[in-house]
């Protein structure tokens, strides 16, 4: 498909291309990975008047992030995406601000163990601790909403089996962008969507899955969702576009959710790439998917 209905997301794809780096070139560490996306983050603008600062929660650093207009008590738990081994609280400033000033609650966003330093279950542990200080702090579950993107959405749902496994209170919703919830790679679209997807290919995946997994089993429920039992967890809203290698995870997340008798909504946005929601400054569907979103959070707070 080279014609796009969506003028905007053609704007996007032709930024993307050429930001794209030179193939010739050595590929860049992680470390080099985690600097740059960063800079993005941090060169981004937030919605107006909104503040951030630094915050320890559950041993675990992040960011307290508050836009203007949160109702009180109102928190939104939001694990950022990057494979397991890039990505932070920075990064992800504008994104969870404009997530948590649609749904009108204070995000936290916790710094949370990458690999290949911290191998897994490490990012569970700290998203489950993290979580816990907030209820030791007094805070109602129903007013915790937990979001995510790409692995971030991957480890929200894995954060949701950490719970019932350990008999703590669900949230009162959970929201999945683009989760990463099978380290697998084994879905069909990671074959069927190569050639447009312009932002996940199956090799980087499978080398993050390894520097994050260290060898260990990635069909193990907590590093690979979709192969969990999600019966008895919070209500859950899955996002994704439809020309991303990762639109098999949502697809089967979605089932198994429907299985488990989970309510659970589905919404594949047409030729959308993955975590369009990040282009909010150019794209249109970008901010009316923000706004579902943050509409789905506010009717199931308490």
């Amino acid at each position: 498909m080279t014609t796009w209905k969506d003028p905007q997301i053609a704007g996007v794809r032709a930024l993307l291309a050429a930001r794209a780096p030179d193939p010739s070139a050595p590929p860049p560490t992680f470390a080099e990975r985690r600097v740059a996306m960063d800079a993005v983050g941090e060169a981004s603008a937030l919605p107006n008047g909104c503040f951030h600062e630094p915050l320890t929660l559950g041993g675990v650093k992040g960011e307290r992030v508050a836009p203007q207009g949160a109702l009180d008590g109102r928190r939104l738990l939001y694990l950022h995406g990057g494979g397991y081994t890039i990505g932070s609280p920075r990064s992800h400033r504008p994104m969870a601000a404009r997530i948590a000033e649609a749904a009108r609650a204070i995000a936290l966003v916790p710094d949370y163990r990458l690999g290949p330093e911290a191998r897994f279950p490490g990012a569970v542990e700290d998203a489950t601790a993290v979580y816990r200080a907030l209820l030791d702090a007094g805070t109602d579950p129903g007013q915790i909403a937990v979001a995510g993107d790409s692995a971030g959405g991957g480890l929200a749902m894995a954060l949701a089996l950490s719970l019932k496994a350990q008999g703590m209170p669900q949230p009162s919703s959970y929201v999945s962008i683009s989760p990463w919830a099978d380290l697998t790679q084994s879905g069909a679209s990671y074959r069927a969507k190569a050639d447009v997807d312009p932002v996940i290919t199956k090799p980087g995946l499978d080398q993050m899955a390894l520097a994050y997994l260290g060898g260990l089993d990635p069909n193990d429920p907590l590093a690979s969702p979709i192969f969990g039992d999600f019966e008895g967890v919070a209500p859950v809203l899955i996002q994704t576009g439809s020309e991303e290698a990762l639109l098999s995870d949502s697809v089967t997340l979605a089932d198994v959710l429907a299985h488990a008798r989970v309510e659970v909504r589905l919404e594949v946005w047409p030729e959308m790439i993955h975590v369009f929601q990040a282009y909010g400054a150019v794209l249109n569907a970008a901010r009316r998917a923000i706004k579902v979103a943050g509409a789905w959070m506010d009717e199931r707070f308490a």
